[in-house]
């Protein structure tokens, strides 16, 4: 499907930036004129836009707040004042088939509403053949979403504690949190555990059980239901890498990193 010029996408988001509005923006967020800012006053990231992450962006909705946006999207690239009621971005969007190098160069504006949370969501092409937006999904039967957590950027090394939970992963297990309360049709939402090859087997099997209901709790917390949730734990026994070879300690957790996670599957039926 051909998107027009001007797509207003109200189930995406992204950014951040500072007050003094363009646009004039109402209460609840919304506006009947975006008024996207002069791309060569981009303020930050030295002039230039950004790649966003597929998976980030995927992630924002309406009601996220700022510092959700902030940890899943980065700053926004113009500078709108104190306070801002609305961000706005310079994306670099993988679009196959389009030119030359399949890349789209896309505006990305956010408003927020009076308790600055985003509500409404607006892309604008910046070259005539550029695409933005996305295009409504394929209607599925049932469908799983598969989000993996790095354990690292969620609790300390060789912890599984909830109540020492690092703001970088508090910031994503909310976004992932309101992600799942938005979507009607979850059926279920599963939670794996995992952990590196370091220390007994048995004991690496209990910690990544305690993992993954830290994570359920949280979720809970957040108010997903519990009766959607499951927990299970695998231990050292499903890794994604195996750092043979390296015999300093320290280099070896750096290596193992990826090992150590918590993946969250997601069920979407009708």
């Amino acid at each position: 499907m051909k998107l027009s010029r001007f797509v207003v996408v109200s189930a995406l988001a992204s950014s951040l930036a500072a007050c003094g509005s363009l646009s004039q923006v109402s209460p609840d967020g919304t506006t009947d004129m975006p008024v996207f800012p002069d791309i060569r006053n981009i303020s930050y990231d030295n002039g230039k836009g950004i790649t966003p992450n597929p998976e980030n962006l995927s992630l924002v909705r309406s009601g996220v707040t700022k510092d959700q946006l902030y940890y899943l999207l980065g700053r926004p690239h113009f500078s709108e004042g104190f306070a801002p009621r609305e961000w706005d971005f310079l994306f670099y969007l993988n679009t196959p088939g389009n030119g030359t190098d399949g890349i789209s160069s896309c505006q990305y504006k956010i408003l927020f509403d009076r308790d600055m949370l985003a509500r409404s969501f607006y892309w604008k092409p910046v070259g005539p053949n550029d695409v933005c937006g996305v295009e409504p999904p394929a209607k599925v039967v049932e469908q799983t979403r598969k989000v993996s957590l790095e354990a690292d950027g969620l609790f300390s090394f060789d912890g599984a504690s909830i109540d020492n939970l690092q703001q970088r992963g508090r910031l994503r297990l909310e976004a992932l949190s309101q992600e799942i309360r938005n979507e009607p049709k979850v059926k279920s939402v599963v939670i794996v555990g995992h952990t590196d090859r370091l220390g007994a087997e048995s004991y690496n099997q209990v910690l990544s059980e305690r993992r993954a209901s830290a994570v359920a709790g949280y979720l809970i917390s957040q108010g997903v239901s519990s009766s959607l949730i499951s927990t299970s734990g695998m231990g050292e026994s499903q890794p994604l890498t195996m750092c043979e070879g390296i015999g300093n300690r320290q280099q070896l957790i750096r290596c193992l990193a990826p090992n150590r996670r918590v993946e969250v599957l997601v069920n979407i039926g009708e």
